[in-house]
C-alpha cells in the first residue's frame, strides 16, 4: 500500500471517529438537557375514579382563593370557559377535573402536601374521573366494550376524554414526566362496583398497566385508595369498604384512606364540601409518611 492509499485509509478512519464522537456528544447533551428539564422536586400524582374523585360538591369562595402556586394541575381537557388548554400546567384552582365539575379530594390533598413539604417542592396533579363509572372503564384493553354500552348521561363525560379516559391519563402523564417525577397514584372508585369481590384484582391490573406504560416501579409509586361513604354515615355503598380495605392484600404497595367521619351529602353516596376537604387531607396524611420514609432510605 503506497503513501496516498495510506493517507486515504487514515482520513477515512478519522472521519468515522469524528462522526462517532459527534454522535455521542450530541447524545450526551440531549440527555443532559432532559435531566435538567425534569425537576426531582416536582412531585406528580395521577388521580382516577368516579364521581367522588371527579368532585360532586360545588366549591365555595374559600376553596378558590389563597391557593399556593406550588400546587399545580395539568389540564386533562380543554376548558375555554376557564382559559385553560389541555396538556398545560396551571395553579390548582378548582375545578381540577373538567370544566364544570366540583371540589375533589385532590384539591385539599395537594394543598396539604405543599403546606407540609419543603418550599423547594412543588406538587402537580392529573385528574381523570368519570361519574358513575365502574373500574372497567380504566381497563386499557377492554374499555371499548364498556363505553359502547355506557348510558346516555355518561357519554358527554366520556367524549371529553375521546371515549378513552385511561389513554388520556397516560398521555397527560407522559407530558408530566418531562417536568417532574410521578410519586403516587390516587384512586376513589368502588360505588359502581359494590359487592364485586374481583375489584381488588381489577384495580391491580389498572395499577400495573399504568406502571408498565410509564416505566414506573411499584415500590416508588404507592397506590392510595379512598373508602366510599362509611357505614357510620349510613353510606348506601358502605359494604364496599370491606372489599376496598382488602386491597393491600392484592396490591402490596396500596394504602387505604379512611372515610369515617367525613361529611356526607343527602344522597348518602357522595361527600359534602366539608367531607371532600377532610378526605383530601387524609389522602395527604397517608402520603406524607411514605415520602419521608423514602427520603430517609435514599
Amino acid at each position: 500500500m503506497n503513501k496516498i492509499e495510506n493517507d486515504k485509509v487514515s482520513h477515512h478512519l478519522m472521519a468515522k471517529k469524528l462522526t462517532l464522537f459527534s454522535f455521542f456528544t450530541w447524545f450526551w447533551m440531549l440527555n443532559a438537557l432532559n435531566v435538567k428539564a425534569q425537576d426531582p422536586n416536582f412531585h406528580i400524582y395521577l388521580c382516577i375514579g368516579q364521581s367522588n374523585m371527579e368532585g360532586n360538591a360545588n366549591f365555595e369562595p374559600q376553596d378558590t382563593s389563597g391557593i399556593n402556586a406550588r400546587f399545580k394541575v395539568l389540564q386533562a381537557v380543554d376548558c375555554d370557559n376557564k382559559g385553560r388548554q389541555m396538556g398545560k400546567w396551571y395553579t390548582a384552582i378548582p375545578p381540577l377535573t373538567r370544566c364544570n365539575t366540583g371540589l375533589t379530594p385532590v384539591d385539599y390533598f395537594g394543598r396539604t402536601l405543599v403546606d407540609n413539604l419543603p418550599k423547594k417542592v412543588r406538587v402537580g396533579a392529573i385528574v381523570v374521573a368519570v361519574g358513575g363509572s365502574k373500574i372497567e372503564l380504566f381497563d386499557k384493553n377492554n374499555y371499548g366494550s364498556y363505553t359502547a354500552t355506557a348510558p346516555d348521561w355518561m357519554k358527554g363525560m366520556l367524549k371529553a376524554y375521546q371515549d378513552n379516559p385511561y389513554g388520556r391519563l397516560i398521555t397527560m402523564a407522559k407530558i408530566a414526566q418531562k417536568d417532574g417525577i410521578i410519586k403516587g397514584i390516587l384512586i376513589h372508585q368502588g360505588e359502581s362496583n359494590t359487592g364485586d369481590k374481583l375489584w381488588p384484582q381489577k384495580v391491580k391490573d389498572v395499577y400495573n398497566n399504568i406502571l408498565n406504560d410509564l416505566n414506573l416501579k411499584p415500590n416508588e409509586v404507592p397506590l392510595l385508595a379512598g373508602e366510599v361513604v362509611h357505614k357510620a354515615q349510613n353510606g348506601k355503598c358502605a359494604s364496599m369498604n370491606e372489599i376496598i380495605d382488602k386491597l393491600p392484600q392484592t396490591v402490596p404497595t396500596a394504602h387505604v384512606v379512611s372515610s369515617e367521619g367525613c361529611g356526607v351529602a343527602d344522597d348518602l353516596l357522595h361527600f359534602n364540601i366539608a367531607g371532600y376537604r377532610e378526605l383530601g387531607k387524609r389522602y395527604a396524611e397517608v402520603m406524607l409518611p411514605l415520602l419521608k420514609k423514602k427520603s430517609k432510605s435514599k
